[in-house]
């Protein structure tokens, strides 16, 4: 267990009554000891494109002028074998039937993180998973999942998973990638199409990927793992 795992974790339309149909959750992974290399790339990336060092990496930026700038930074995530994504997605948040499974959002939330999470953790590696801190019930949320995740690994003395972290996305440019990889297959799930530039950005994953990003990679999948979660009448499809 000499190794230790980052991994960066964030969402998009999430809440239940945001009037989006589709959900995503995800999770940029890194060896701990390449996660200086690749933020300082990321910053350099910045620089090379006359962007403040303190602009902040997100999907709501793209745009025309800064097209050039994301698929240099979508295309160094596909190059560093060190970096791997997986997403979560859930098509139509409408269907869901929390009443009939004895469930709040909530509980069902932290189920789709397990999900999304439980793939990447090994008992033999150490993990520090972190957070993008949006409000004041973050710290619930964070203590919540540690404790799922833990358990389900019969990590009960936290040997595996060592610490789960809020930071803020502006302080990290892997959590800014993160955010802009999530916020592409988000875009994609929720069947968007009126900003060229991200429709650029999503082809060009579609073309490093070979995926249409409408199907299930296969689970050995490391470096694009994607699901699509559906219910089904035992409760969880593709889980």
């Amino acid at each position: 267990m000499n190794t230790t795992i980052n991994i960066y974790c964030d969402e998009s339309c999430h809440l239940p009554h945001d009037d989006e149909k589709a959900m995503v959750l995800g999770a940029l992974w890194c060896f701990k000891t390449k996660t200086r290399e690749h933020n300082q790339a990321i910053a350099g990336l910045k620089s090379k494109y006359n962007l403040s060092p303190f602009f902040e990496i997100k999907w709501t930026k793209v745009s025309p002028g800064k097209l050039e700038f994301y698929k240099e930074l979508v295309n160094y995530f596909f190059e560093n074998r060190s970096l791997g994504f997986r997403a979560w997605v859930i098509p139509d948040k409408s269907i869901l039937l929390h009443d009939k499974y004895d469930q709040t959002h909530d509980d069902w939330y932290y189920k789709m993180y397990f999900y999304l999470l439980r793939n990447l953790i090994s008992t033999k590696r150490k993990y520090h998973i972190y957070l993008d801190i949006k409000d004041t019930r973050s710290r619930m949320k964070l203590q919540k999942l540690q404790e799922v995740l833990s358990n389900a690994n019969y990590d009960f003395s936290r040997e595996i998973i060592e610490k789960i972290q809020h930071v803020h996305s502006h302080d990290i440019g892997l959590m800014q990638l993160s955010d802009t990889l999530i916020g592409a297959v988000s875009y994609h799930a929720r069947g968007l199409s009126g900003s060229p530039a991200k429709n650029a950005l999503v082809q060009l994953i579609k073309d490093r990927t070979g995926l249409s990003l409408n199907q299930n990679t296969l689970p050995s999948e490391s470096k694009f793992n994607l699901c699509i979660w559906r219910p089904n009448s035992g409760g969880f499809e593709n889980a």
